[in-house]
Parts: C-alpha cells; sequence; structure tokens
C-alpha cells in the first residue's frame, strides 16, 4: 500500500543506499513520479518496488537515472550559450586569463563538453579548469565515454561537429580526446556535499525543477560562496531566481546571477 508510512520507508531505503535525500525534493511531484513507476511494474508500494530494484544493478541505475531527470543536448537553448560567447565569459576573461568552470549537475556530459569547445575557440592556447560534477555514477560513466546520439547534438553546428566529433557506430558521435582531456569528472551531491570555491562560472542548469524552495535558497547561497568576485552562476531557462538579491547577487542578465566584486 502506498501510504505515508511506505513512502518514508521507501525515503529512509533510498538515503541509506544513494545518499539521495528526498526530504530536499517536493514531495507531491517525486511521489507521483515514483508511483507512476511502482504502478508501471504492477507493484503495490515504494517499498516493494525499492527492494525488487535494488535486486538488479541495470534496473536500479535506471531507476536512479529516471530519479535524477537526466535529459542533456549540446548547447542546450543555443541563445543563451550565444550570450555565453559573446558577453560573459569575455567579461570573466579581463579579470583571469585562465577561468575556474563549473558544470554542476552535468549529466551526460553535453554542457561541459560544450564549454571546452567554447574555450578552445575563443582561447585556443589557454588550459582552463573545467570540473563537472553529477549525483548519478552511471550517467558520469556515459559522460566519461563521450559517445552521443544525433538528439543529443542537434543543437550543434556542421562546422563543430566535423571539428570537435568523430562518427562511430554507424549514427552516433564520439568526442574527440583533445576536448574530453578538458574535463575533470566527479561525482558530488550538490544537497550534501561540500563545495569547493574560487569559480568564475557555475553553471547549474535544469537541476533544480524537484527540489524545495528552502533547498534550491541553500543551493544559491552555496554557490554564492562558490563564486570569486565578480564571478558568475549561470542557471536553467526556466529557472529565474526571483530573490537573488536577498542571496547577494546582482543580474549581470536574464538567468546570469553574478557575485559583486
Amino acid at each position: 500500500m502506498m501510504d505515508d508510512k511506505d513512502w518514508a520507508g521507501f525515503k529512509q531505503k533510498l538515503k541509506a543506499k544513494t545518499e539521495i535525500d528526498l526530504d530536499l525534493y517536493k514531495e507531491p511531484q517525486m511521489k507521483r513520479r515514483i508511483g507512476n513507476l511502482v504502478t508501471r511494474a504492477g507493484m503495490d508500494s515504494f517499498c516493494e518496488y525499492f527492494d525488487n530494484a535494488a535486486k538488479n544493478k541495470d534496473d536500479f541505475a535506471a531507476f536512479i537515472e529516471y530519479l535524477t531527470i537526466n535529459v542533456s543536448e549540446f548547447f542546450r537553448t543555443p541563445e543563451k550559450f550565444g550570450k555565453l560567447e559573446t558577453d560573459v565569459i569575455p567579461d570573466l576573461l579581463k579579470r583571469s586569463p585562465k577561468l575556474n568552470i563549473w558544470s554542476a549537475g552535468c549529466s551526460i556530459g553535453a554542457e561541459p563538453y560544450s564549454l571546452a569547445i567554447i574555450m578552445k575557440e575563443m582561447t585556443p592556447n589557454v588550459r582552463h579548469r573545467i570540473l563537472a560534477s553529477d549525483l548519478d555514477i552511471e550517467i558520469l560513466a556515459k559522460a566519461k565515454r563521450g559517445v552521443y546520439n544525433e538528439g543529443e547534438i542537434k543543437s550543434m553546428s556542421k562546422d563543430r561537429l566535423n571539428k570537435y566529433f568523430s562518427k562511430v557506430d554507424g549514427d552516433k558521435f564520439a568526442v574527440n580526446s583533445d576536448i574530453k582531456s578538458c574535463i575533470e569528472f566527479k561525482r558530488h551531491n550538490l544537497l550534501k556535499d561540500k563545495f569547493e570555491n574560487g569559480f568564475d562560472l557555475i553553471l547549474c542548469r535544469n537541476v533544480v525543477i524537484y527540489f524545495t524552495e528552502e533547498a534550491k535558497d541553500q543551493l544559491y547561497a552555496n554557490f554564492f560562496q562558490a563564486l570569486k568576485p565578480g564571478g558568475i552562476l549561470f542557471v536553467g531557462a526556466t529557472e529565474a531566481i526571483l530573490n537573488f538579491r536577498k542571496l547577494g547577487y546582482t543580474s549581470f542578465q536574464p538567468f546570469f546571477y553574478q557575485r559583486p566584486l
């Protein structure tokens, strides 16, 4: 029976096994998402579903991927990536020739590889640091492999595709080794683990959709501390931070928030 006791037991099991704390996520949405899985699997309770999925490594990995919403593509919302190239990064490079960048919640790796391509084109002889982190170990493994289907590279220009990718397995595309070598991948739980600091640019896009408002505020406060003065946080196109001033930020542009100098 999917009641409050069953839900509480499910949350406890999940946290013990994965360190994912569902109390920091919006309960109605997460209950509905996971409830759909339970129903589709023909089971009667959240705990029964969890116990069954936990018996099989592949099934459990698929469940965690579903839970953490790993949807991504290269240069997602190209007009915003355009602003990154024309306005944000040039402003940051005025203060620091080598940038420290963090793609937080990097999913399948499309975002950090997009960043690496931009930085290679803008500053061909400079090696910047690009940290890419995610909670999901399986998805990080896919990111490190760097092999993508046509849907995931649909916003990529033909020139960039030809320059930075090789065709493999007939209809897939592999990131070239010089771009792969620019990224440092790391498992990191945004709601639990300690943050590094000294970042010029942090991207956290399409990650917080199911977080509670309290969890979001704490996350954005932590990002503020992780940024250098003058550093910029870039969020998703549906994730405007309405209380950015209260958190200490100024607005650099829509969806780009700056820690004041």
